[in-house]
């Protein structure tokens, strides 16, 4: 599927020879939800991850992936990345610490390489759906690359 915008994130991927395609819709201010955006492109809310930036106590920022209709478990998160607490960042702080706004977070081509970690029920799927790095657009690709090229791991992160 041709699109007329590239993100970095889609760039990035293209350099790397990771194939993928991108899915456009319809962006509502109102509704910046995953499960909004799912019901938008007809897709299974398990098969499209949001990107969620944490800090660690100790690790400091890092970054999970887990799909849209789960919430996240932070004390599970934070053992899986090997700290004893961690939370979520304040969203003023998200486009000053990876270049993206909210509903628009990929974990391709951040300002930093943060670890990364995907909930696990990523690897289930052919194909996963993550933000191309801006609102509207939604990456489509085989998360076992995904997962290799943002050097991330998987561990048991929702609820």
């Amino acid at each position: 599927m041709a699109t007329q915008t590239k993100t970095n994130a889609a760039r990035l991927l293209e350099n790397a020879k990771i194939p993928f395609e991108t899915r456009e819709y319809e962006v509502d201010e109102s509704d910046l939800s995953g499960m909004h955006i799912a019901q938008q492109l007809n897709i299974p809310a398990e098969q499209i991850f949001k990107t969620l930036v944490l800090k660690g106590e100790k690790i400091g920022y890092f970054v999970c992936c887990l799909p849209v209709c789960d919430e996240l478990d932070l004390k599970k998160t934070a053992k899986a990345i090997g700290d004893k607490k961690c939370d979520l960042i304040q969203m003023k702080d998200l486009k000053d610490l990876t270049g993206y706004v909210r509903g628009g977070c990929s974990p391709v081509g951040m300002k930093k390489n943060f670890p990364t970690l995907f909930d696990e029920t990523a690897e289930l799927f052919e194909i996963i759906y993550v933000s191309a790095g801006m609102r509207g657009m939604q990456i489509a690709l085989d998360p076992n690359a995904l997962i290799k090229f943002v050097d991330a791991k998987t561990a048991d992160l929702a609820k």
